[in-house]
């Protein structure tokens, strides 16, 4: 993940491929990630991917990379709205984050997202179960309800061009700014 500017504060978990993942990021580095953006206002964001990725949402005047930041990717199979284990243990560590005290303050939008594969209504269905995955795994463990809201945007905002990739298929979440 690289840091950028954007107009709201974004953190992105993306569901693709493990292939491209980092370590397994550390509840304490979230943490850290996010109370940071407590006093930036809507101009600090991340963006989540491959150098290329990051460059290519520069063009589109989307968060504009920066060395350093948070990565984390978990993948979700086609079709399907499942959590794997690495994405279990990747969204522990998230949940863990979130209960901390220095970030009780912030709620969060979970997007869910699919690739072009299907109906639009089928992946209307599926992104919203995808969001609703991640925020019921983040409830069960200690997460607030309150602090998070499941949506689902279907295909309308691929990650790449390809609208069929399976990068595409990924939940972001964000700091809710409202």
């Amino acid at each position: 993940m690289r840091w950028g500017s954007s107009a709201l504060a974004l953190a992105t978990v993306l569901f693709s491929t493990h292939v491209y993942a980092d370590p397994l990021q550390k509840s304490e580095d979230i943490v850290k990630f996010f109370a940071g953006q407590g006093n930036l206002g809507a101009s600090r964001g991340i963006c989540v991917g491959t150098e290329e990725e990051c460059k290519s949402k520069t063009a589109k005047n989307e968060a504009p990379p920066q060395k350093a930041g948070l990565d984390m990717m978990i993948n979700f199979a086609l079709d399907s709205a499942q959590l794997d284990q690495t994405a279990r243990t990747e969204l522990d560590e998230f949940a863990k984050a979130l209960k901390d005290n220095r970030l009780s303050t912030f709620s969060f939008v979970v997007e869910g997202h699919t690739d072009a594969t299907g109906t639009d209504r089928y992946n209307q269905d599926l992104s919203q179960r995808r969001a609703q995955s991640v925020a019921s795994f983040l409830e069960a463990n200690g997460v607030q309800s309150a602090r998070l809201e499941a949506i689902g945007l279907g295909k309308s905002h691929p990650r790449v061009a390809d609208p069929y990739d399976p990068v595409n298929r990924r939940v972001e979440m964000r700091i809710r700014t409202e």
